[in-house]
Order: structure tokens, then sequence, then C-alpha cells
């Protein structure tokens, strides 16, 4: 049994590169860039106009001009035109090519249009209503860092440089697997002594949310279907996640079977509560990672987030967010174990709140829909107390 922070520390370690691989820009999204991004023209690649209205030539203006006559209408997506010389004006839209020797543009609310010829009725500044050439970015600027995950925005960026193909950090192959007699399908009516699965599907849906597509398997309490079972995952998966059949039942097979296998323990049970069982290692040769959780629903949930998330962010080459809570209420964490308590939060004068949720233990399934997250509480003599700042991992999106 090691302590808490080791275990993590550890999780940490066995992180690996997973490399990259190219992707169709419509399927991008959330993935991690591989690639800087560079703008390969300017932003935006002309001068182009803010307003509805007219384009002209600021010096008519200086001279006391107030009557322009129109030459045209431009629309965008038009070639440029060009502007005639003399007190001439081209009506031109929103997004348009400012014309060659026009310099500044007045809306329509500004002036009035009769029989071809534009008044002005307030004298406008010079270059105004005028998005200008390379304003924004220049060619060859980086847009969009590699190590990024790629958001709606960015889509358009990536759009905007014409890359309709993106190399983006490989995501991992990921099996979920469930282990246990006791657990039927969801379609199905469980007897007395049966459940339904959930663990697995809440794994595959979390692993959605990290824009990971997760294979599902279920192995009976069997020593030689779960050895060949297992055989055959870490032949094809980067990494196992398990629940259950690690604990110390006569049905819990899953350490022997790693050993069995060749996957090297890195640890085996842990001082926290809950998921004191959790068992890790890696298979060396296949380069193959191995968590493996209590069956307890919110063992198996808390052991995700806690250890799962942070090494895949790693792996990733993302940064890991830490996030910290204001605690309502004060709770006493006798040693020697660390605790991940479920919570609901609650925004308080801009500062993010947590108050207690009481719940079945770690096989009270429902809680997890009603809570925001864990709380880390670490072992200490006296009891935490009310306003104390601690650590929280949220399993839900916090607004």
């Amino acid at each position: 049994m090691i302590d808490f922070d080791e275990a993590y520390k550890k999780v940490l370690q066995h992180t690996f590169d997973l490399g990259m691989e190219t992707v169709p820009l419509t399927e991008s999204n959330g993935r991690v860039l591989a690639e800087d991004i560079k703008a390969d023209r300017d932003f935006p690649p002309f001068n182009r106009s803010t307003k509805d209205g007219i384009a002209l030539n600021y010096a008519a203006v200086e001279k006391g001009t107030v009557t322009f006559k129109v030459e045209g209408v431009l629309s965008a997506g038009m070639a440029q035109q060009t502007l005639s010389n003399g007190p001439n004006c081209y009506e031109i839209m929103t997004g348009a090519v400012v014309p060659n020797a026009a310099d500044t543009v007045i809306m329509y609310e500004e002036l009035t249009i009769i029989n071809g010829t534009a008044t002005i009725s307030k004298k406008p500044k010079k270059g105004q209503n005028i998005h200008v050439k390379g304003n924004d970015e220049k060619l060859g600027a980086i847009l969009l860092k590699k190590g990024k995950r790629v958001t709606a925005a960015d889509i358009g960026v990536l759009a905007s440089v014409g890359k309709a193909e993106v190399k983006v950090r490989r995501n991992p192959k990921i099996c979920v697997i469930s282990t246990g007699n006791e657990l039927v399908e969801v379609s199905e009516t469980p007897l007395p002594h049966q459940i339904r699965k959930s663990n697995t599907l809440s794994l595959a849906a979390a692993l959605a949310d990290e824009n990971i597509s997760a294979t599902s398997l279920h192995l009976l309490d069997d020593q030689e279907i779960i050895e060949n079972a297992l055989e055959e995952a870490l032949q094809h998966y980067d990494v196992l996640l398990l629940s259950g059949g690690v604990s110390k039942g006569k049905f819990d097979f899953i350490p022997d079977a790693m050993e069995a296998l060749g996957v090297r323990k890195v640890f085996h049970k842990v001082w926290q509560r809950p998921g004191k069982p959790f068992w890790f290692g890696v298979q060396e040769e296949l380069n193959t990672v191995v968590f493996s959780f209590p069956g307890n629903p919110v063992s198996t949930f808390a052991n995700y987030h806690v250890y799962f998330l942070p090494w895949l962010t790693n792996t990733l080459g993302l940064p890991h967010a830490e996030h910290q809570v204001i605690l309502d209420e004060p709770i006493q964490i006798d040693p020697p174990f660390v605790r991940f308590v479920q919570v609901t939060v609650h925004w308080e004068k801009a500062s993010l709140h947590a108050r207690l949720l009481k719940d079945g233990g770690s096989g009270d399934l429902t809680s997890l829909s009603k809570s925001a997250g864990f709380v880390l509480l670490r072992p200490k003599e006296e009891p935490y107390q009310k306003g104390e700042l601690v650590t929280f991992i949220p399993t839900q999106a916090i607004i």
C-alpha cells in the first residue's frame, strides 16, 4: 500500500508519446494540434469595408466636397475596382474590397443618394469604417500553436488558412473493461441478485467528452476467460481501463492475470477512499498502460478523474488545470486515508463554494449525477474549517 501522493506521481511518470496523425478538418474539433498553424496571407487579405455605404477619397472631403457621383456598386466577393479621379464614389457593401484610390467609407445613415449622386451629411474621419489589410495578422504569423486543443472558434481559423487536413496528436486507443458475474446488459431485466452494467458506459461517456471513442468489454469472473481477453486487449490498445476484480475476493482475478501476462505492477492499493484497491501497471514491451479501478461506481468514477484524466492531459501535452473551492462547512478527515468527498458547488461573490453531498458510500451510483465533483482532502488531526480553500476535482462542467 502506498500513499496518495506517491501513487499520483507514479501514474504521471508513465505517460508516453503517442505520435501524431492527420485528420480531416471536420474531425479536428477537440483534438490537440501537432503543428503550428500559420497565416497563409494577410488577415484581412484586403482593405475591407465594415459598413454599407459609399467609398471615397478623403482628399475630396478636405477640399469641401459634399456631393459625389456614384460610379457603381460593390458587393462582397467582387474583384477590386479603381475609383476615378474627381469627386466620385462607389456604393459599397459590408465585406467588399475597398476600391483603389478610396480610403474612407461613409455609412448610408450619414448620407443621401438621389439620381446617382451621394450627398454626405456629416464630415467623416479619414480611414473610417475600413478593416485594413494585415491589421489582424500578417502573412506567416502563427495563429494557433501546436499543443493547443482545437475549439469551435479554431475550426474557423483552420478553414481560413486552407487546412482541409490537420496534424493532431494521436489519441490513445482505449478499451474499457468490466468484470463480474452479477452484471447484465442495460436492456435486460435483472434478477434479484443481478445489476445492470453502468461503469463501462459511464467511463465511455466520460472518454467521449475527451473526444476519445473507446471499445467496451465485459468479462465473467473466470480466470481463463479474463486472461485470454486481457492478452488480446493488451495487443491492440494503448490503455486498459478496468472496473472490478482488484480487491481481495476469491473471484478478483485481475492482479494474478496481469502478472501472468507480463504486466508490471507499479502499485496496488492506495491510502485513499474511495478506491483503496486501485491497481496500476504497464506492459512495457507493448507500451500499454493499465488502470484497474475497484468496481464500486463512485470508486471507478473518482479514480478516473483523479488519476486517469491528469495522465491523459500529460500524455497529450496539455496543462492539467488545478481547481479550488471554499468549504461551506467543517469536515473531519482522520488519518491515514486521503478522501475524495462528493460535493455540490455554487458561486458566491465570484468565489466557488462547496457543500458536502450526502451519499450512500462508494456503491451509491445515483449520487454521481447530483455531484459536481470531489474535494480532495488529506488527513489531518484537526478538522477542515468552514471557509477553508481545498482542491476540487470537477466531474461536470461548472458554469
